[in-house]
């Protein structure tokens, strides 16, 4: 599929990295990939990828690795309105995310969102990211770590700290590892890219080559505010507790299409790679094991109890190492 348009053309693919091992989520990982991690009986790629088909994209491009075979027969080939390719990286259990965007050069050739597979967020948090070259960002707090940035007075990304801590006398901003970039952005990146991978340089971050460009004025990229709602990266035990208690399940409402029906406890939802119409169908979550069941041809729709109330506030990341 080819998508090649203008600079400023509304973005319709997303790339998902999803080969990781996701050690730290032990022993959930153990026989599954981290991406079908459950998150209040949901799991995370359902999430993900039923918030991309509510935004109308077309096309999904999934960079796999550790138990690939599980993620394709969650998802299939289509769902709603997206068409769902693969990357399949050989050496995902001793390379990092660099590799695994590396290996997607050749089959993205068109204006892209970048999004890593243990992000769970509030959906109305995509509207904003659906032009080129944008990154997602919240203002640093105590308990985030990982790559941030500084923002200059154009709302800017002004410089990137991986691995370091940045300037004490400016605002610092985490990465929320989300970014939409136009295909001007995406050659040079993927120049930087077989550079790093020639030189054997296959465990640094992606972030590394982003921090390389914009240093040098190759990469600009507009910042898009993720403070206010909700997001978290899921990378331990600990983390998907809070995601949990974030994500309250009488709130947490998904949009999913009509082909989804049940499967085993742990892949609540299988995408059918049969097409049906995108009819979405919009019902907050129960929970776990209370649950209902979606039949292809049918339709639900739930209103959440008025006596709860939505938190306001509580976004967050604990960004460590990963590998993906």
């Amino acid at each position: 599929m080819n998508h090649i348009g203008p600079e400023n053309e509304r973005v319709t693919t997303a790339l998902l990295l999803a080969a990781g091992l996701g050690n730290r989520l032990h022993p959930l990982t153990q026989n599954m990939p981290k991406c079908l991690t459950e998150v209040n009986g949901v799991p995370i790629l359902e999430r993900l990828v039923s918030s991309l088909d509510q935004h109308d994209f077309k096309r999904l491009v999934v960079v796999t690795g550790h138990f690939e075979n599980c993620i394709q027969d969650f998802l299939g080939t289509q769902v709603g309105g997206i068409t769902i390719d693969y990357v399949y990286s050989p050496l995902y259990a001793t390379t990092n995310n660099i590799y695994s965007l590396w290996m997607a050069r050749e089959i993205i050739r068109e204006p892209f969102l970048l999004i890593e597979s243990d992000l769970v967020f509030d959906v109305s948090l995509l509207d904003d990211m659906l032009y080129p070259d944008r990154i997602a960002i919240a203002r640093m707090q105590p308990w985030m770590n990982g790559s941030t940035v500084t923002v200059n007075r154009f709302q800017e990304v002004k410089a990137f700290w991986i691995g370091k801590a940045g300037p004490s006398d400016e605002l610092m901003y985490k990465t929320v590892n989300i970014y939409s970039l136009s295909l001007s952005s995406w050659h040079q990146i993927k120049e930087r890219l077989d550079q790093h991978i020639s030189a054997g340089r296959v465990n640094d971050y992606y972030e590394t080559v982003f921090e390389e460009m914009v240093a040098d004025g190759s990469l600009s990229l507009q910042t898009v505010s993720f403070d206010g709602k909700l997001w978290y990266e899921i990378d331990t035990i600990e983390d998907l507790a809070e995601a949990e208690e974030m994500f309250l399940t009488d709130w947490y409402k998904t949009a999913t299409t009509a082909n989804m029906v049940t499967n085993t406890p742990r892949l609540s939802r299988q995408f059918s790679p049969k097409s049906y119409d995108k009819d979405i169908v919009t019902f907050p979550q129960l929970h776990p094991g209370l649950r209902p069941s979606l039949q292809p041809d049918s339709l639900l729709s739930m209103e959440p109890d008025p006596e709860h109330r939505l938190p306001q506030e509580g976004p967050g990341s604990k960004d460590l190492p990963r590998k993906n």
